[in-house]
């Protein structure tokens, strides 16, 4: 099974049993949140990803049932499964991060997502847009990385020229290359954006 085929599975609804409470991107975020800390409680994964608690728990009996997951009393850490299994989410969607202060702002917060070599995915940016509004983000900019540079199909803009900032803190940050994808997602609040932004690189990797 793909990456996608697993991820998708693990967040359906299973018979007999009521709809999860969560979905695809919550569990992204949840295995994405774990990777970079280590070993987390349940209260502090629930604080952190701004999800109830009722919600971690089906994540976490999920991802235990899958092996993907441990649990002891210092908290939740990835099994080496489940770091695998993330390693390989890496190699496809390598950077999720918030950007600040660039030029390139639809509203207060701005989460970007480099997916690698999916450009040819990317037709003008608008199916993306469309999916991270869906998720609740104001908005959403489609780049690709051409050679040096980063182009934003839509309207065939050069990013270096258009928005400087912007472009020297995505090359200096996720350090596309040729063929990447760049989605910046914005929001009024930082998970909006981050469901934004994983929402259109979910899309994007269809």
């Amino acid at each position: 099974m793909s990456i996608k085929e697993i991820l998708n599975e693990l967040s359906t609804k299973r018979a007999p049993g009521p709809t999860p409470s969560f979905n695809v991107l919550d569990l992204i975020r949840f295995l994405n949140l774990l990777a970079e800390a280590g070993s987390l409680g349940r209260g502090k994964i629930s604080r952190m990803l701004e999800l109830g608690e009722g919600t971690i728990r089906t994540i976490l009996s999920r991802l235990s049932e899958a092996g993907l997951i441990t649990t002891s009393r210092k908290g939740c850490s990835l099994t080496q499964k489940g770091k695998a299994l993330w390693n390989v989410f890496k190699g496809i969607m390598p950077e999720i991060i918030e950007l600040e202060e660039v030029d390139l702002m639809l509203a207060p917060k701005n989460v970007a997502v480099l997916v690698r070599g999916y450009a040819e995915k990317v037709r003008n940016g608008i199916e993306q847009r469309d999916a991270a509004i869906s998720r609740g983000a104001k908005g959403a900019v489609t780049m690709i990385c051409k050679g040096n540079k980063i182009i934003i199909p839509g309207v065939n803009m050069d990013l270096e020229r258009g928005y400087p900032a912007t472009f020297r803190k995505i090359m200096f940050l996720m350090k596309p290359k040729d063929g990447d994808v760049i989605i910046v997602s914005s929001a009024n609040t930082r998970k909006e954006a981050e469901y934004g932004a994983l929402a259109a690189a979910w899309l994007t990797i269809s």
